[in-house]
């Protein structure tokens, strides 16, 4: 059953209907680990910290129900974003879990709470499914890097990379994007960094804008459903994540599925408690992000 929602999630603010996504499938789940953090970066779109409880930390009984749930909906991959997944204690076990049944992809900066845990990762290495990591590389200027970060947070992030992928697992890089740049040119930055630091030079990227922290108002045109049929056509909006992806939040002590990991800021993106009744409701492109989807192709997906 649809949830009562605000005339904003349908109309824009000239009174267009507002462009929204229709849900055909449910490839990939997210689960957020919890919105606490051991850094804190100004620019996090999560507004993660230390301590942090905005969103809070999950047990394996707050996300088994879901992946089961998940698995009977036909779930190729789960992943798992924070905050730092590694503050969630139960995450290790969670990945046993998960692992067996699909493939994991775990969100981190790389730093001290993924280095204080790695050696409870070696029953990882070769779990029926595989488990890799994307470890956040801002920029390849280890300065620009650690100006958001905290001084010092380059190398150890890039030391953290390093060790996940001399122990066997798949590593990719997420960074900023900025407008306008020479995407190529960047990416060779890094890989020349990565050669360095003796780390694969085929790592994959996912790079993102300026997503704003939490309760901000963004930026861009509003999204109208004359829109997503004039720019895009049925095939590209179904490459949308929220077309094909949800989120798994523990709020308030309560699990919620949210609509796509990049609006759990935004109440009307609670889609209730259950994962089938979810995927049944078209999805509003009301949210400042969902701009950068429209405009950049953006997705926290890998898949």
């Amino acid at each position: 059953m649809e949830l009562i929602r605000s005339r904003d999630w349908y109309t824009t603010t000239d009174g267009s209907d507002r462009g929204y996504i229709r849900p055909h499938l449910l490839k990939e789940l997210w689960f957020h680990t919890g919105t606490a953090c051991n850094l804190s970066c100004d620019f996090c779109l999560e507004g993660s910290g230390p301590g942090d409880q905005r969103l809070g930390l999950v047990k394996l009984a707050d996300v088994q129900p879901y992946i089961e749930q998940a698995l009977e909906l036909g779930v190729e991959q789960f992943s798992f974003t924070g905050g730092e997944p590694f503050l969630a204690k139960d995450l290790v076990k969670i990945l046993q879990l998960a692992s067996d049944h699909a493939p994991c992809l775990v969100l981190t900066n790389g730093t001290d709470a993924l280095q204080k845990r790695l050696h409870q990762l070696v029953g990882l290495i070769q779990t029926k499914y595989p488990v890799s990591f994307r470890v956040s590389i801002d920029s390849p200027i280890a300065a620009d890097h650690d100006a958001g970060r905290g001084e010092g947070m380059f190398d150890l992030a890039l030391t953290g990379m390093k060790a996940l992928s001399d122990m066997g697992f798949n590593v990719s890089v997420a960074r900023h994007m900025a407008d306008g740049e020479d995407t190529p040119s960047v990416e060779t930055q890094y890989r020349e960094v990565f050669h360095a630091k003796g780390l694969p030079e085929n790592i994959k990227f996912v790079a993102f804008p300026d997503f704003l922290p939490p309760g901000s108002h963004g930026h861009g045109p509003d999204i109208t459903t004359n829109c997503m049929t004039q720019y895009h056509t049925e095939e590209s909006r179904n490459s949308f994540m929220c077309a094909f992806s949800k989120m798994i939040v523990k709020q308030n002590d309560r699990m919620r599925v949210y609509a796509c990991t990049l609006v759990d800021d935004d109440p009307e993106y609670d889609l209730g408690g259950n994962l089938r009744e979810a995927l049944e409701q078209q999805v509003s492109m009301k949210h400042h992000r969902c701009f950068s989807c429209f405009k950049y192709g953006a997705s926290c997906s890998e898949t």
